[in-house]
């Protein structure tokens, strides 16, 4: 019986770490993957690694000016294609070393239904500081024949989370910094979260001790999340459904049943027939 259990953990563990990967790793296996860089044009061009595909962060969004909403499925579906990916790539994805571009990227590829994504642990600063291969050559795509999939599972819309609040089996954790969560501070209108959200910031995700940001190691997002239920379903929020995005790469390491409200507050928070909570009574 001891030995079992000793397997099952070990095999949660591989599991667990297969949604990263290490720049060593990438490095040595790099044809092996479709590598996605977050990061604007002008920021690609300039030096990039060799390989990567330019995939912008902002093609994720409807309207950023409106709210973090997912980009609809026909213009995303085009994205897609003249970015030469298809549903059974291996993808990497990495951004500038805030994690927050790459996992929100990481999400909505996920909700655009593919399931082999996985995420670089530390960004292209961390590529350069290690003298790993570069380049400022466009890199070359043939047009996919992706047609759009979505899985439901791992997008929250507005009408979900209102669900979710009176929903015992539920749980919602607002990712954004302590301020924003006691009502000091809003991109929205109204001041506070949503009832019934835990504040577990973002930030929690990434190791900044050292010169560059990183990824937590899986053990230590266990110790961060025990007090979260694996028996319930968990929605994920911050300001405009991007920060959030790194808590829901945590959960999906550590396997919930995740998913990512893309307007979050700013569409929750200016809708004033939604019930909030608002500590500050600003």
């Amino acid at each position: 019986m001891k030995t079992l259990i000793v397997l099952l953990l070990l095999l949660f563990t591989l599991n667990a770490s297969s949604l990263r990967i290490s720049a060593q790793t990438l490095n040595q296996d790099v044809l092996k993957y479709k590598i996605l860089d977050t990061r604007s044009l002008k920021d690609y061009q300039a030096g990039h690694i060799h390989g990567a595909i330019n995939f912008d962060v902002a093609q994720t969004y409807s309207n950023m000016e409106l709210n973090g909403k997912l980009t609809d499925p026909l213009e995303m579906q085009n994205i897609i294609q003249l970015a030469g990916l298809n549903i059974e790539d291996n993808v990497v994805i990495y951004d500038n070393g805030s994690f927050f571009d790459a996992a929100r990227l990481f999400w909505a590829l996920e909700v655009y239904g593919f399931t082999n994504v996985k995420l670089l642990t530390a960004g292209y600063k961390q590529w350069l500081q290690k003298g790993l291969k570069t380049t400022t050559k466009v890199t070359s795509v043939v047009q996919s024949d992706y047609i759009t999939v979505i899985n439901n599972k791992r997008l929250a819309t507005k009408f979900s989370t209102q669900i979710a609040t009176k929903n015992p089996n539920h749980i919602i954790i607002d990712a954004r910094p302590i301020k924003a969560y006691i009502g000091k501070v809003s991109v929205a209108q109204r001041f506070g979260h949503i009832p019934k959200a835990t504040n577990i910031p973002a930030s929690h995700n990434i190791d900044k001790s050292s010169n560059i940001s990183i990824l937590k190691d899986v053990e230590i997002l266990k110790d961060i999340y025990k007090n979260i239920s694996k028996d319930k379903k968990v929605v994920i929020y911050c300001a405009l459904g991007k920060i959030s995005a790194t808590n829901y790469f945590a959960l999906r390491e550590l396997d919930y049943d995740v998913s990512n409200y893309d307007a979050s507050w700013k569409e929750w928070g200016n809708d004033l027939k939604l019930p909030i909570v608002n500590p500050s009574q600003k």
